[in-house]
């Protein structure tokens, strides 16, 4: 931890008004982009998208339950895995705690992964979750909106992931996809996000990011190696991650 100036209180006072002006920015910068990301044109989904979980089999349109307005968080659990990625675990137990306040808002978030159905079950009842999560296998869901890329996309570095290639070469990548059912139930791709783009959802960072160390990641090899499971933050202290792609 660097060592930060001790001052009187009056210079801290003075210092922290001068930051409070580019947080005020920041904070009008973020409600333009959002009013401008709102304004974004959409695209009618027709292919017959089918998803597999606690109740079965439903198409896209279906698993909306109710809400006109769906997330879906597209979780990295490949077939044959043993368990999801720890980072995509760091984020997803941030939903559960939101999920009562956006169902107000006419919002559902749910979680997607190309892993069979049976995979995701005992993985899901490990880590305590209760937000809806299904299963894309089968579907061209997940590689439609660039969550996870062929083996030969993979090896020729041709996979595309958040708008342009794909650094780090895997199957499976994180991301959330936001779509819209309207009256007559169609459905509507409105907006995607991917890398760090999607970081915001993962709350801790928020509390991270004003304290005194921050999220203190230099020392890591990369940004969220620390993360566990919440069921294996007593088991080591050695990285235990993979890392994402981190372009914004």
């Amino acid at each position: 931890m660097k060592n930060n100036r001790i001052v009187s209180r009056d210079e801290w006072l003075a210092a922290r008004k001068q930051l409070l002006q580019k947080e005020k920015e920041l904070t009008y910068l973020r409600d333009r982009l959002s009013a401008e990301r709102r304004r974004l044109p959409w695209v009618r989904i027709d292919k017959p998208y089918v998803f597999e979980g606690s109740q079965g089999r439903r198409a896209l349109a279906e698993l909306f339950d109710g809400y006109s307005q769906l997330m879906t968080y597209h979780f990295m659990l490949g077939p044959g895995w043993k368990e999801g990625c720890p980072s995509c675990s760091f984020l997803a137990d941030h939903i559960d705690s939101a999920m009562i306040h956006l169902k107000q808002r006419d919002v559902k978030v749910m979680a997607v992964s190309r892993a069979p159905y049976a995979q995701i079950a005992p993985f899901r009842r490990r880590m305590g979750w209760q937000f809806d999560w299904v299963s894309s296998h089968g579907s061209d869901f997940n590689y439609d909106f660039q969550a996870s890329h062929t083996p030969e996309e993979v090896a020729n570095n041709t996979a595309t992931y958040n708008y342009g290639l794909l650094e780090y070469p895997t199957e499976e990548s994180h991301g959330i996809s936001v779509f819209y059912k309207d009256a007559a139930g169609e459905v509507f791709h409105t907006y995607s996000s991917y890398a760090r783009g999607v970081e915001q959802l993962a709350n801790t960072y928020n509390f991270l990011d004003i304290a005194p160390r921050g999220r203190d990641e230099d020392e890591f090899e990369f940004p969220m190696a620390w993360v566990r499971h919440h069921d294996r933050y007593e088991e080591s202290s050695a990285p235990a991650n993979v890392p994402h792609e981190e372009t914004v």
